[in-house]
């Protein structure tokens, strides 16, 4: 079996075994109640599979539901609920309809009644009602996302800018109960940052937010500076909450995949938290030490790097991580390094991640293709897609981060 088939047997293993369908059930099974209504709102990129599970378990005893995700993650109609496809990274016209449908769904409820609230990765701008005029969010977030902020500082901010981020949709939610089943998609699995946590309590400050905005200078309107001073709800007496899986759940998985196939695992880290490119650089550095040994080792990797932009190019953090490991592992024996988002999807791109081994880089150079300059242009789909280095998996029905994999292959294959 060549590195790349092992490679797309891992991402294929490790992805299957953190669908969030039996954890939903898990979650649901023997929990009581009451006698009154209960309603579904499903947010997130996992949203629909998560709903679709609650609804096969429970059936008619949901009365209604909402469903918010990504463009093309819908996979079909699920009963009583209604389903919304919005934007991401960026909230927009769609996102602000979901989730006015899903505001009116609670509005009104009563003690007895209770809300199923499913969360996943990717809620923040697929679940947003602004306090703010849209256009501002839309530029606040954009510069977010490009100055190389981590996701915990950019959901600090918009808590601050929202109807329903940082225990504002609880609240509203009230006097009915809150049970919510939360994938998560965040280092360290905290809560109140899980799509900037619509339904917990906010551990942040506005003394945070005004530093953050600080920190990378960013520019804002008068209105979100007022809005930044305002504080977030501290305390929720109407919500419990479960965390049903984690990228340390990816990490595992991927890890018992690599043995099966023969690999000795190390995981590395499962909060890896820095630039896609040193990120890269570091496994191949890894990559290098190791060339003289006489065993198939697997390092991974889990969490979820940044990229601070440069250019104007297309990619995504684990397309860029790939590429960055290119150069350092060009010409090595028998050596790939993949990285892929959990959810299928990596920035505004079609593909999960990207792949490259030891041949990519003179492929590459063959092509007139020079990796430091495709980097400094943030253009790593392109560099991939001409080297058939880029991971297409399409939406996966789950979201608990990336994982990233440096494979180092000696001997014989093993089994996955």
């Amino acid at each position: 079996m060549k590195l790349r088939e092992e490679a797309d047997r891992i991402i294929q293993k490790s992805i299957q075994r953190v669908l969030p369908d039996a954890a939903v059930v898990q979650a649901l099974a023997g929990k009581q109640f009451g006698s009154g209504n209960i309603y579904v709102v499903a947010v997130g990129k996992a949203a629909w599979q998560m709903a679709k599970a609650a609804s096969d378990f429970m059936g008619d005893r949901i009365k209604a539901g909402v469903v918010i995700t990504k463009y093309e993650h819908v996979k079909g109609g699920i009963r009583n609920m209604t389903c919304f496809e919005a934007g991401h990274p960026q909230p927009d016209r769609n996102s602000y309809i979901g989730t006015q449908a899903a505001l009116d769904l609670v509005d009104q409820l009563g003690v007895e009644d209770t809300v199923l609230f499913l969360l996943s990765g990717g809620g923040s701008a697929l679940f947003e009602k602004p306090l703010c005029r849209e256009a501002d969010l839309a530029d606040i977030t954009g510069q977010l996302l490009s100055c190389g902020a981590d996701i915990v500082e950019i959901n600090t901010i918009r808590k601050r800018l929202s109807t329903v981020k940082g225990g504002r949709f609880a609240k509203i939610c009230e006097p009915a109960r809150v049970y919510s089943i939360v994938l998560s998609d965040i280092l360290g699995d905290p809560l109140d940052m899980i799509a900037s946590g619509p339904a917990c309590p906010d551990s942040t400050t506005c003394e945070e937010a005004l530093a953050i905005r600080e920190k990378y200078q960013l520019f804002v309107s008068p209105e979100i500076m007022e809005l930044l001073h305002e504080e977030t709800p501290k305390e929720l007496d109407n919500v419990e909450s479960i965390i049903t899986g984690s990228v340390r759940n990816l990490c595992s998985a991927a890890a018992e995949c690599c043995e099966e196939l023969g690999y000795e695992p190390v995981i590395l880290t499962d909060q890896l938290s820095c630039e896609a490119r040193e990120a890269g650089s570091f496994l191949a550095a890894i990559a290098k030490s190791h060339q003289n040994t006489e065993k198939s080792l697997a390092f991974i990797a889990g969490g979820e790097t940044v990229v601070h932009l440069t250019g104007s190019g297309k990619g995504g953090r684990n397309q860029e991580l790939a590429l960055a490991a290119a150069e350092g592992i060009a010409g090595l024996k028998d050596t790939a390094v993949f990285s892929i988002g959990s959810d299928g999807t990596d920035g505004p791109t079609d593909a999960a991640g990207g792949y490259v081994d030891g041949e990519t880089g003179s492929v590459l150079r063959k092509a007139g293709i020079d990796i430091y300059q495709v980097l400094r242009q943030n253009d790593a789909y392109h560099a991939l897609q001409n080297c058939g280095g880029l991971i297409i998996t399409g939406a996966t029905g789950t979201n608990v981060n990336d994982v990233s994999v440096l494979l180092i292959r000696r001997g014989a294959d093993g089994e996955c």
